[in-house]
């Protein structure tokens, strides 16, 4: 077989029979020797991993445990935190991750984390870049042992953008730059921000790369989020009338009171029990629910051969210290999966 730059497979040379019409001489196929069938070739096996911050340190454990399963990984298109686990494990530093993720606590989280005001996002990310450059400083995309890209967004136009040559290290970086959290990043003349805007779950990229078969690690194929339609929602109409009539009088009566309430102190405003988080948690909580819709569509659109849900509905997508447990929630969901992953990759061998 011959790789021909397009992600497909030629044949090589065929053999050539003996003529077997007209007159003798020529040799006939039974005086050859009996030839052994050919072997069937391993079809080349794709992982998309997918976006949802601290839940993807279980692609450590997914990656871990087809490994342990004789399954060799020949294609990795990774999506923001699947971008950064995915370059480790293309550029041989799997270890080394799983080494320092494991080493987290939420005080060195909370160190990781260079907060300004004066960008485009809460997050330089220079700390987080000095880590990374510390292992991948100096590859490029093109010359890692294992064919690798990442999908990021461009910022302004919406594009998706496929990260298939260059530094690793800035390529991962525009992958994972969260919008309102890490500043876009620059690539190539173009501001970057997360691919999970667009493409979650890369297995588009996968495909593209030349994967025969993909299989895909949905970081929120657990999270029970089920969008519909609420209509003619409100309050009690009561409560409503109330405080429509509250809000006439205080504008119709306020000119008097003026002077007084200049002398008051002004009241702390009263918050309501129920209310979400701070702006960080609901930010966080929005792009959740948008990066579950367009996952549901794009592998819709374009479903994997085989997918792994690892159970990740109680690991908040912050909770970085959490790895072990996330590690091992990622290792046995793709053993739960390995009889069918076999499955589909023996369906889908080869002629050598």
């Amino acid at each position: 077989m011959m790789w021909d730059g397009l992600g497909l497979f030629s044949a090589g040379p065929t053999r050539r029979l003996a003529d077997a019409g007209g007159g003798g001489g020529g040799a006939s196929l039974s005086d050859e020797p009996p030839r052994p069938a050919p072997r069937p070739r391993r079809p080349k096996l794709g992982l998309a991993l997918g976006g949802g911050a601290a839940r993807g340190w279980s692609h450590i454990g997914v990656i871990e445990a087809l490994e342990e399963a004789g399954f060799g990984i020949d294609v990795v298109a990774g999506c923001s935190i699947g971008a950064a686990v995915g370059a480790c494990y293309a550029g041989g530093k799997l270890a080394a991750l799983k080494e320092f993720a494991l080493s987290l606590t939420k005080r060195r989280v909370m160190g990781l984390l260079d907060f300004h005001l004066s960008g485009s996002g809460l997050i330089a990310g220079e700390r987080l870049r000095q880590l990374l450059e510390r292992d991948l400083g100096g590859q490029c995309i093109e010359a890692l042992p294992v064919t690798f890209a990442t999908v990021a967004t461009e910022l302004g136009s919406g594009h998706e953008i496929w990260l298939t040559r260059g530094g690793v290290v800035e390529a991962v970086r525009a992958s994972y730059a969260l919008p309102g959290i890490f500043d876009p990043v620059k690539v190539g003349g173009r501001w970057l921000m997360d691919g999970a805007l667009v493409n979650p779950v890369p297995v588009t990229v996968a495909r593209a790369l030349g994967a025969d078969v993909v299989l895909c690690v949905n970081l929120n194929g657990d999270i029970r989020i089920r969008g519909t339609v609420i209509q003619a929602h409100g309050g009690d109409a009561s409560v409503v009338e109330a405080a429509a009539n509250e809000a006439v009088e205080t504008l119709t009566e306020a000119p008097r009171r003026w002077p007084r309430l200049r002398a008051q102190r002004a009241p702390k405003p009263r918050l309501d029990p129920g209310m979400p988080g701070g702006i960080a948690s609901v930010m966080v909580d929005a792009f959740n629910i948008t990066q579950d819709r367009i996952s549901r569509s794009r592998l819709a659109g374009d479903p994997p051969d085989v997918m792994i849900n690892p159970k990740l509905a109680q690991m908040g997508l912050f909770e970085f210290h959490r790895a072990e447990e996330c590690i091992e929630l990622g290792r046995q969901a793709a053993r739960k999966m390995l009889p069918e992953i076999r499955e589909v990759v023996a369906a889908a061998a080869l002629p050598g």
